[in-house]
């Protein structure tokens, strides 16, 4: 089976966080805990494929959440332009995942067809429910749908060869992960279905949680779908950037060769 390039894309931090904002089960909750957030690019020749696409800086002042750079300036170093992008495997709809895809207007959206249904049902009736979400980035989606750019998916579907998306659920009702064959192994892109190592390797839920038994029962599931623990992805984990060797610049650190030393454990 043919091998993919992984490189995950970090475009924002936030380092003003306490333990508190990333477990619910923890008894130093005043500490602090820095988080990453990136984007994830797949190459195989001249096939590409974006997860998630970050958030602009629009979004970043409604939110006073500054970002380190705009999502398309930080895929250039890979040799990528806006443009070109054709397709882009959507995680989930939360404004720091999906809050891009109006930058990557000629690309094809895949997604679960739970997480559509849930940012547009009457679960966002609930200001906790709604509040990770924003109108336009929804919207985007919408209009992305009925250009025919949208195709979904219900559970577990292959892509194409050596990539494939799971539905997860927890954190969002149609989270999903990612499945790619690397050289290393088949490794797991967990985006929010473990935001940190520590999530999935303590069991330790993220607070931010639509069904808790479905966040709990994923971390089994990226387990099951991952080669080796080791190779499974987390998606905010400052720690990614270290256990990795960094990539064509310094926000971008290099997957799929697998961890340069031994991930935490």
């Amino acid at each position: 089976m043919a091998e993919w390039e992984v490189h995950a894309v970090k475009y924002a931090d936030r380092n003003a966080r306490q333990r508190r904002d990333s477990f619910v089960f923890d008894d130093n909750h005043d500490a602090p805990h820095a988080m990453d957030y990136f984007m994830w690019l797949l190459r195989r020749g001249d096939q590409t494929i974006l997860v998630d696409t970050g958030y602009d800086d629009a979004e970043a002042a409604l939110r006073g959440r500054p970002i380190r750079m705009d999502p398309r300036h930080a895929l250039a170093p890979l040799g990528i332009a806006p443009e070109d992008v054709t397709s882009v495997i959507v995680t989930h709809l939360h404004y720091d995942h999906a809050g891009g895809l109006h930058l990557f207007p000629n690309a094809t959206l895949h997604m679960q067809r739970a997480e559509m249904a849930f940012a547009t049902g009457p679960c966002m009736c609930h200001d906790a429910l709604r509040a990770p979400f924003s109108a336009g980035h929804v919207c985007e989606a919408v209009r992305r749908l009925y250009n025919g750019q949208v195709v979904f998916h219900d559970g577990d579907a292959q892509l194409t060869e050596g990539v494939s998306v799971h539905r997860i659920g927890g954190h969002s009702r149609g989270l999903q992960a990612v499945r790619v064959m690397t050289s290393a192994g088949w490794m797991v892109l967990a985006s929010d279905a473990a935001h940190f190592y520590e999530n999935l390797l303590a069991r330790k839920p993220f607070p931010i949680v639509v069904d808790m038994q479905d966040m709990l029962d994923g971390f089994d599931t990226l387990l099951r779908l991952a080669s080796k623990p080791e190779l499974i992805v987390p998606g905010h984990d400052p720690l990614v950037r270290s256990y990795y060797a960094e990539g064509v610049a310094d926000h971008i650190t290099r997957l799929d060769p697998g961890p340069i030393r031994e991930v935490l454990s």
